[in-house]
């Protein structure tokens, strides 16, 4: 990229992840299953609505994840999905709240709290591994241990980001830093922004999760060269996909279906590649609900409550 690209890509990102222009048209409100005109031998065509926590900014989101929506559409005429991207933690999480989705891709914490909104968890991410919280600093920053961090602004996306906010500020916490006395904790809407918030200086640390970490700095080796890992937590269960239970159970079952089985072509591969992902997994809801609980217990314990889903902090 060049450098005057980079610094527009910059103020964009930092920018509370400002959606581009050209993605606009994708940030439409939800409608329910849509009936019309279809093609032959259908009586009516129904669309569903598919989202995913904001992982990334508007236009990083749907380069990532729209393959694996035109994949869905490809391999079935019973029905079509429709990406819908959200502005914010807080905007998906409303949605969610309001079961403007049908089928979603959440955090863990955002997958808990959807089962009491109506929605079933069916399966999720592989690569339990990678779902940790990592802390970023720059090379040529101040900070060398935790105790650096008093008294100093920290980015994170969201207060509901469970791997790059919640793991992070527990590890913290039991190392030894009273998170809610001693820090300046900046919350700046996505993974993208909260990297480049380090990259600025706007802040002296900022977390993160490996995918959207490697993808950056692949394509921001100026980041990269500026800005290390410093700390990383333990790993926990991996992003859950959930469905709105209206979804016909013969719907969900293909879209399982069709998800699970992306790692066996080379078009799956690729599908996930784009994702940082070696696959999608089926797993049941109780084992998912009871593996996030573990963490969730923990941090509430330790802070006397957990973040409230909306933007409450």
């Amino acid at each position: 990229m060049k450098y005057s690209a980079f610094f527009v890509l910059l103020t964009l990102v930092v920018c509370n992840s400002i959606p581009f222009a050209g993605c606009d048209k994708h940030a439409r409100e939800e409608k329910l299953p849509q009936y019309g005109n279809t093609p032959a031998n259908t009586a009516e065509h129904i669309e569903y609505i598919f989202a995913v926590h904001p992982l990334h900014n508007s236009r990083r989101y749907f380069e990532v994840f729209q393959p694996l929506i035109d994949h869905i559409n490809k391999s079935t005429n019973e029905f079509t999905l429709r990406l819908e991207s959200s502005k914010d933690y807080a905007h998906f999480e409303e949605k969610m709240k309001k079961r403007m989705f049908h089928f979603a891709l959440p955090n863990p914490y955002q997958s808990v709290q959807a089962v009491d909104y109506g929605y079933s968890i069916f399966g999720k991410m592989g690569d339990d591994e990678q779902f940790r919280g990592i802390i970023v600093v720059r090379k040529d920053g101040p900070i060398r241990s935790i105790g650096d961090l008093r008294g100093k602004a920290i980015s994170f996306p969201s207060a509901t980001a469970l791997a790059a906010a919640m793991m992070p500020k527990y590890f913290l916490k039991i190392n030894g830093l009273d998170v809610e006395k001693e820090l300046e904790c900046r919350y700046v809407g996505s993974q993208e922004s909260s990297i480049m918030n380090v990259y600025l200086g706007n802040t002296v640390a900022g977390c993160t999760w490996p995918p959207p970490w490697e993808s950056f700095v692949r394509e921001h080796p100026e980041v990269g060269d500026a800005v290390i890992i410093r700390w990383q937590t333990e790993p926990l269960i991996n992003n859950g996909l959930v469905v709105r239970n209206d979804v016909s159970e013969h719907h969900r079952s293909i879209v399982a279906n069709i998800l699970f089985g992306l790692h066996r072509s080379p078009e799956g591969k690729t599908i996930l590649k784009r994702i940082n992902l070696s696959r999608f997994v089926a797993i049941s809801q109780n084992e998912y609900v009871s593996r996030v609980t573990i963490f969730l217990n923990k941090y509430e314990h330790l802070f006397g409550s957990l973040p409230g889903i909306g933007g409450k902090k």
